[in-house]
């Protein structure tokens, strides 16, 4: 897809995106083509198809969540910011907090954050067992197996009342990971954008 597709497509999308969120996400794509080549964030096959496989899949979470001004969200894992700062785009009153273990993936992801001056991104080179905090909502894309993300993150999520939730993108046939846990749905993102590269992919939300 060219550029212009792209925003075209995800402008009919998600038809509610002011001027400026589309000019943020219009530069996206450059931005992390010309950190890829020097720092290598993200697969050169991976990087050829960046807005279907990388900001679409972060923004089927916006599908089925609407993040609120105030909200804290935590994205586990993000690698080169992913899916927190195509939702930091979407959502500027939520604040989107996103870490990895990984120094060069967080200095790209801290990087492109500044450059599109998402004053809502803040970045960390840390692991979620390590981190101390209280989020409303945590994040993570096919990390691990969906129990283990659940247990290494379950102690961030806020104490007090009020919505909360684990969000996790997904690829395949998991549904025996998801056995023992009550309360859980699993979208399908088929069902949202027609792409072939969505035909397995799912979003799973577990509200606390």
């Amino acid at each position: 897809m060219t550029l212009n597709s792209e925003i075209k497509k995800l402008k009919e999308l998600f038809p509610e995106i002011s001027s400026l969120q589309e000019n943020q996400y219009e530069h996206l794509s450059s931005l992390y083509k010309n950190w890829n080549e020097k720092i290598n964030v993200i697969s050169r096959k991976d990087i050829d198809n960046l807005f279907v496989r990388h900001i679409l899949h972060s923004l089927s979470i916006a599908k089925i969540k609407q993040f609120k001004a105030g909200d804290r969200i935590l994205d586990v894992g993000t690698g080169g910011g992913f899916p927190g700062i195509p939702l930091a785009i979407m959502f500027p009153e939520a604040k989107f907090t996103l870490i990895d273990s990984i120094a060069k993936k967080v200095k790209v992801t801290h990087e492109i954050a500044g450059t599109l001056k998402l004053k809502n991104v803040f970045t960390k080179q840390i692991k979620s067992t390590q981190l101390d905090g209280s989020y409303d909502f945590i994040m993570g894309r096919a990390v691990t197996s969906f129990p283990k993300f659940y247990n290494s993150v379950k102690h961030l999520l806020k104490k007090n009342k009020g919505e909360k939730a684990i969000i996790y993108l997904k690829g395949g046939d998991f549904e025996d990971e998801l056995k023992s846990f009550k309360s859980i749905k699993v979208f399908e993102i088929s069902n949202y954008f027609n792409f072939d590269f969505f035909e397995t992919k799912k979003i799973v939300f577990l509200k606390i």
